[in-house]
């Protein structure tokens, strides 16, 4: 039988639509403000008379940022690291979640407790940085993988998910032979995409955004991230003059916020096109991960 929707239903409903409407513009103004704003001219710009989209829009900011060779170098690297970092984040979260899902596991509590102690806890900056000298990890692209790669709330995050699979399936899989390796990659992963999907993301994020590591530990500009070219970039577009390569631009014919607003539109565009294949598993491996013992 159809339920007819009181007024009072149909007025909290039509406020919900409209209060959401008001928070989604006001948090998508910012983004396309910058987006106009790496399109404007320099005399535009520093007018500013521009509101949200130049009235003579101009490629001149996203030219200085990308005729220096460096940008593609960084570029590559931080691919790399996303990927390499996001892979080496999943399979080893992969492993330390599944034995602390399982209740038969010895002092499973006391290894959580320590795990948890992580979060609120830190060595510091100058341990970490000799830590990694004596192991020989400065200056290599594992510097900016390994010490990221296990964090304590993706562990509890997909440890939590794996509580919620039946244990009839383990019980099962177990009488056919399986072995624990086989029950994780054949059973506990494959049923586990939103959780290790949401992981994923939060990961790429982390290292994609990610450049205090690399300016602190990374000496070598072949193996430099993206952030770190375009830092040094914001830093440069506010001189009165910038060369790049074969080219000059006058800083006369461009805005230094322009050319910081390209940045930011040239790092945030990866990001961006990678987050609507893993949203759809964002909030359901969210809310099944939740903290529950």
């Amino acid at each position: 039988m159809h339920h007819r929707r009181s007024l009072g239903e149909r007025t909290f409903d039509w406020a919900n639509v409209l209060l959401l409407t008001i928070v989604s513009c006001l948090a998508l103004y910012p983004f396309l403000y910058v987006v106009g704003l790496s399109f404007g001219s320099g005399p535009e710009v520093a007018s500013g008379q521009m509101f949200l989209f130049p009235k003579q829009p101009t490629l001149q900011a996203y030219k200085i940022v990308l005729v220096d060779d460096k940008i593609a170098t960084g570029f590559v690297n931080s691919v790399f690291r996303t990927l390499l970092g996001t892979a080496c984040t999943l399979f080893a979260t992969a492993m330390a979640a599944y034995p602390l899902s399982r209740r038969r596991m010895p002092f499973r509590k006391s290894i959580l407790f320590f795990i948890i102690f992580t979060m609120l806890f830190s060595g510091g900056l100058v341990p970490r940085y000799l830590w990694f000298r004596e192991l020989g990890l400065l200056d290599t692209r594992l510097v900016l993988v390994l010490p990221i790669m296990l964090t304590g709330f993706n562990i509890i995050i997909l440890r939590n998910f794996f509580q919620q699979i039946p244990e009839s399936l383990e019980e099962a899989a177990r009488i056919d032979g399986a072995s624990d390796l086989a029950i994780l990659f054949r059973i506990f992963i494959p049923l586990s995409k939103p959780a290790l999907a949401t992981i994923a993301l939060w990961t790429c994020v982390v290292h994609w955004n990610q450049w205090l590591d690399a300016l602190l530990f990374i000496a070598d500009d072949d193996k430099q991230v993206l952030q770190v070219f375009l830092q040094r970039l914001v830093v440069d577009s506010s001189l009165t003059r910038v060369r790049y390569g074969s080219e000059a631009f006058d800083a006369n014919m461009y805005s230094p916020e322009a050319v910081k607003a390209a940045t930011i539109v040239i790092a945030t565009l990866p990001i961006i096109a990678l987050y609507p294949f893993l949203q759809r598993f964002f909030i359901r491996g969210l809310v099944m991960g939740g903290v529950k013992e």
